[in-house]
């Protein structure tokens, strides 16, 4: 295997072994501390435009199955690991990880102390980073800072969808559902479709009346990446939606529609991304522990008086979920769907359901 280099925008230079695509990949530095989910997390569209750092010490260990993937290609710019296994054992794995990265053409490097990474951006916050098997380290750094800002780019326009596609239902269907693709997982149109959903995506930018004139019995706010600020003509969509028919906003979606009932968001500063984040009812008191992958979160201040908070997280106290007195809206910031997991909060689907059809007049 040939060298790399992870380099970090304040200056740290981290080698290792490239074991995937030869070149260079730019983008935001962020971690991830699940143990299992690789493959899930490499397709997960929020994210685009980043470095995935995975802080569990061997990756790679079950191989690569087409079967779990969540969109149609590699989203990541890049992928940092400890170690990558070389060999995998799964009865259905397809091949090793560093093959599925090369064949992607993906930049990955392993041989990195990944927890001093996780560390430092902990301490300092997300920074822009680079993996490169072709520059020296100061090379690298030069060039980064020449690099626009994550936050500076629409990364929904993307990842988004094309055209409108269906996605088939199970026997039974009951209910159709319209899903605006900000950057969806599979598992959020297999979870619908399992609950006697048909299901329709739509692109990101899709106007209301478009969606509406589909009659749909619900709307899903996919997730997404991305700063949330930069989508302001989705944020007016989204408004156009309220009252005219069930809204489930997931993550993106939980962000825009409360920027749509009034609320702001801010950046966090190393975001929350993993499967272990407790999360609480704030009517039930039910607490529930969740897989997240996000960089920003809901300011509550200044959101309409007919909504309410109705979930925080417990590690830091941020808004993990809105819903509304007068309305059929439901949002939660983290991933119900999960794929990885846990799969602790599969009920919103169920909530979801339960209102498709469902007269104005608000959330128990």
């Amino acid at each position: 295997m040939s060298e790399a280099l992870l380099v970090l925008a304040d200056g740290g230079v981290f080698p290792g072994r490239a074991i995937g695509a030869r070149g260079r990949a730019d983008g935001e530095v962020v971690f991830n501390t699940s143990m299992t989910g690789y493959q899930e997390m490499l397709t997960d569209p929020s994210y685009a435009g980043q470095l995935l750092v995975l802080t569990y010490p061997m990756i790679g260990n079950y191989g690569i199955d087409a079967r779990v993937e969540e969109s149609s290609r590699i989203q990541p710019a890049g992928l940092v690991v400890r170690e990558a296994a070389s060999f995998a054992s799964h009865v259905r794995s397809e091949g090793t990880l560093a093959a599925f990265l090369e064949a992607r053409g993906v930049v990955a490097i392993d041989g990195v102390d990944t927890r001093a990474v996780t560390r430092r951006i902990r301490r300092h916050g997300v920074m822009a980073g680079t993996i490169t098997t072709t520059e020296r380290a100061g090379e690298a750094l030069e060039r980064l800072r020449t690099l626009p800002g994550y936050d500076d780019v629409n990364w929904v326009a993307t990842v988004t969808a094309s055209q409108p596609y269906d996605w088939g239902a199970a026997p039974g269907t009951r209910h159709r559902v319209a899903v605006l693709d900000g950057g969806v997982k599979r598992n959020i149109m297999r979870s619908l479709a399992t609950r006697g959903c048909a299901v329709r995506v739509f692109p990101a930018l899709t106007p209301a009346s478009d969606l509406l004139a589909t009659a749909p019995d619900g709307v899903v706010l996919s997730p997404g990446p991305g700063d949330p600020r930069l989508l302001d003509s989705m944020v007016r969509e989204t408004r156009q939606l309220i009252g005219r028919v069930p809204v489930l906003g997931v993550c993106l979606g939980h962000q825009l529609t409360g920027r749509a009932l009034g609320a702001g968001t801010f950046k966090l500063p190393f975001g929350h991304r993993g499967g272990n984040h407790p999360v609480k009812d704030t009517l039930t008191g039910h607490v529930t522990i969740t897989a997240q992958n996000h960089g920003y979160a809901v300011d509550a201040t200044g959101l309409d008086a007919s909504a309410y908070v109705s979930h925080v997280n417990l590690n830091d106290g941020t808004v993990e979920g809105l819903a509304m007195r007068t309305e059929p809206v439901l949002t939660i910031q983290y991933h119900s769907e999960a794929c990885p997991g846990p799969l602790d909060s599969e009920q919103i689907f169920d909530r979801f359901v339960a209102l498709l059809g469902a007269a104005p007049g608000g959330v128990p």
